[in-house]
């Protein structure tokens, strides 16, 4: 009975928590750029807003442009992550490259941070009032359910052991 309800409450939280997988989406994240099943960055919730062939066509050209302005940072990032990856901590200038690849990596996390917000400001003007709206509601409900997730967690917290039924 536990387990059943343990595993009811990670699917809800799963489905609560989807739009927040968006985090690491530009960069390709710790998982390659992976989305996961279904995942579209944080943006299924347009899905949800009946758009028109003409609005989709949009959102797509901006997402398309956003992704190819982005894509040669992302590899002199890989490629300097992976340089860095290869050298041996004893080895002359790790501390250096240690420093050059976290002011990289500084400035790659603000470009992503601009970029996102670039590029849900461009699609916000794409939707209808009426949609502007239903957005917001969505966004309302998904706050909801993560402060009853939250709320439901601290009233339940889990043990350190776990027992087998």
């Amino acid at each position: 009975m536990r387990k059943t309800i343990s595993l009811a409450l990670v699917l809800a939280s799963a489905v609560a928590l989807a739009p927040f997988a968006m985090a690491s989406a530009q960069d390709g994240g710790p998982h390659g750029g992976f989305q996961g099943h279904g995942h579209h960055g944080g943006f299924e919730a347009y899905s949800k807003l009946n758009l028109s062939d003409a609005q989709k066509a949009s959102i797509k050209q901006i997402m398309q442009s956003s992704f190819s302005q982005g894509k040669a940072q992302r590899q002199a990032l890989r490629q300097q992550r992976e340089a860095f990856e290869q050298m041996a901590p004893n080895a002359s200038g790790y501390q250096a490259a240690a420093t050059a690849l976290a002011q990289a990596e500084g400035a790659a996390t603000t470009a992503r941070v601009q970029q996102r917000a670039a590029i849900r400001a461009q699609v916000y003007a794409v939707l209808t009032p009426a949609q502007q709206s239903q957005l917001a509601s969505f966004k309302a409900e998904r706050v909801a359910r993560h402060q009853q997730w939250e709320q439901f967690k601290a009233q339940h917290p889990t043990s350190g052991a776990s027992t087998a039924q």
